[in-house]
């Protein structure tokens, strides 16, 4: 029997006691909120490029953009389930590049575990990572990746496959969606390059993007995760802008001026 398998057997075996149990808990949601707090971060918005013919051109264009996070304030709704435990929570969120990114919690609900150990955290983590900056090393850009253009798909986006250079689980292989005609970005899809823990595996992630006010934002975010011995988990995160670079936004459900 190999260490793994071993260290498995008996983590197994162990959850016949509360202390046990509650620390599986705790290691579990400390891990799923990095991950998420990682991808919440890790894929920022990229600026629009101009008039790409190929996927491949569409790669030169938007690596060429500034890859600067623009001062926002949104109102965010976060959901998680693992199991029979669900929680939700909704906070506004602020950033500036001189203070930083920063949140208030407005309404809550469901397990206090996810709601403490998850949702909060995620955003906790969120303002650490952007606190120590730390966003450059997992950003969408040739020190991270190598891109390879894949063509256009049937809804006419620009299909780029992303390699991770290096196995890190602030990394993701999979594929980004371009706009043809400006290069923006519309979405990525994909897997983190490496688990983040033994008991933390296939970590599924997709992030949209639209564009507000000219500027291309994030507005949803979900990802999927298998916790050993506790099975599927989830989360789901929305935005919704009420200021951008300064500049008030219409609650309208879309404004692409």
């Amino acid at each position: 029997m190999s260490g793994l398998q071993e260290r498995y057997r008996i983590g197994v075996r162990s959850l016949g006691t509360n202390s046990a149990r509650h620390a599986r808990v705790r290691s579990g949601c400390g891990a799923f909120r990095v991950v998420f707090a990682l991808t919440a971060v890790a894929l920022g918005p990229a600026l629009g490029a101009t008039i790409p013919e190929t996927a491949d051109h569409c790669i030169r264009q938007f690596l060429e953009q500034a890859d600067a996070q623009h001062p926002y304030r949104a109102t965010r709704r976060l959901e998680a389930e693992n199991g029979n435990r669900r929680a939700w929570l909704e906070a506004v969120t602020e950033y500036s590049p001189s203070s930083g990114f920063s949140y208030g919690v407005t309404a809550e609900g469901g397990s206090d575990v996810i709601r403490t150990k998850v949702l909060r955290a995620v955003l906790d983590e969120e303002r650490g990572v952007i606190s120590r900056g730390e966003e450059a090393r997992s950003s969408l850009a040739r020190a991270n990746y190598t891109f390879q253009p894949a063509g256009i798909d049937d809804d006419g986006l620009a299909n780029v496959l992303l390699s991770p250079r290096r196995k890190e689980h602030a990394l993701v292989s999979g594929r980004m969606f371009l706009q043809p005609d400006d290069g923006s970005l519309v979405r990525l899809r994909g897997q983190l390059a490496k688990n983040p823990s033994f008991w933390i595996k296939d970590v599924e992630i997709q992030r949209s993007y639209e564009r507000i006010k000219g500027v291309v934002v994030p507005v949803l975010l979900t990802a999927s995760a298998q916790v050993r011995v506790f099975g599927p988990a989830s989360l789901r995160m929305t935005y919704t802008y009420t200021e951008i670079d300064g500049r008030p936004i219409s609650l309208a459900p879309s404004d692409s001026n």
